[in-house]
């Protein structure tokens, strides 16, 4: 009989560690000189457009009366100067080592495996695979999010301590694979490997990136999410920090580990959304569904109460993910009823 996961009290530290990041406008010709920016509350008279009741569908004095009602909304803002026409986004990305050490774990057996378990991966794959993903997502510039969208041209100046600036056009990377390979990005893999092997210590890696989007253009810092009635008279309420506009380290951080590419249905086809964030069920919120399900035992517990007690997994393509999870740390502690 296999042994049992008997850890109750399990949670691994995350690994990639992103800092918020800051926007500020510039022009792409000359970059010298940045300026943070704010954010600019509006005061607009929209239209009521949302799906009415069939009685007021149905009822033409009633439909009239209900989209002659103004729509009025105090709402956040952000954007470009008039002699500005580049966003830049600015953030740090800190890395670790340690994968193979929980910050907390009570089951005897666990322990007892599976820090043998992940020095035999480490020792095999020295995380080449989980590096160059990490390493495309910051060259592609995935971390813009709406941002990227419409963009002319996108540059992403990388610094990983050692002096030498790697610059990536990223337009040249795709979203939707990982075939990507030129020496820079071989550089800034190697680097991360070798943080998240335990070769180097930590690794601080310092990311700019610049969107040519037009003059005065406007830019999509994070929303916040207001809990009860917090918001007041404004419908959005955009972040800043110390008056700076920001995105969240936790967006970043969801681009950056948007890299499951294996989950079931992605390489046959059914499922056309392309790489999606690492998360133990596979989860997606926009469209409401989860890509890894305990029906399918393709979900991070079923593979990895599996895997951290030494059984073999049926591919490689499990093991990167299970890990990838473990990277992204979180607390996965079990019950100790039947």
């Amino acid at each position: 009989m296999a042994a049992k996961n008997d850890a109750t009290v399990l949670a691994f530290e995350k690994k990639l560690v992103p800092s918020d990041g800051y926007l500020y406008g510039t022009t792409w010709d000359d970059r010298s000189k940045p300026k943070p920016l704010g954010l600019t509350p509006k005061s607009v008279r929209g239209t009521i457009s949302n799906r009415l009741k069939p009685a007021l569908q149905n009822d033409p004095l009633k439909l009239n009366a209900e989209v002659e009602k103004p729509n009025l909304q105090t709402v956040d803002a952000c954007a470009l100067a008039e002699d500005q026409d580049t966003l830049k986004l600015s953030f740090t990305l800190k890395v670790l080592g340690g994968v193979d050490k929980p910050s907390a774990s009570n089951g005897p057996n666990f322990n007892a495996v599976y820090p043998g378990v992940a020095q035999a991966y480490i020792e095999q794959e020295g995380f080449a695979e989980l590096a160059k993903r990490y390493a495309v997502n910051i060259a592609n510039a995935r971390y813009l999010w709406r941002n990227r969208v419409g963009a002319e041209k996108i540059e992403v100046v990388v610094d990983t301590g050692d002096g030498d600036a790697l610059v990536f056009d990223a337009k040249q990377f795709s979203l939707r694979d990982f075939n990507a390979d030129t020496p820079d990005l071989q550089k800034l893999a190697g680097k991360i490997a070798d943080a998240l092997c335990g070769r180097l210590p930590y690794l601080l890696i310092s990311v700019e990136a610049y969107a040519l989007i037009g003059k005065a253009q406007e830019v999509y810092p994070s929303e916040e999410l207001i809990l009860g009635n917090g918001k007041g008279d404004k419908s959005k309420i955009l972040y800043a920090v110390n008056g700076t506009a920001a995105l969240h380290s936790q967006k970043i951080g969801n681009a950056l580990r948007t890299i499951d590419t294996w989950y079931p249905g992605h390489d046959d086809g059914t499922v056309g959304i392309g790489p999606i964030a690492i998360e133990p069920y596979g989860a997606v919120t926009n469209l409401g569904k989860a890509f890894r399900t305990p029906k399918d035992k393709a979900d991070f517990y079923t593979l990895f109460d599996r895997f951290a007690l030494g059984e073999a997994l049926a591919s490689k393509e499990q093991e990167h993910y299970v890990m990838a999870v473990l990277v992204r740390g979180g607390v996965f502690g079990q019950s100790g009823k039947d």
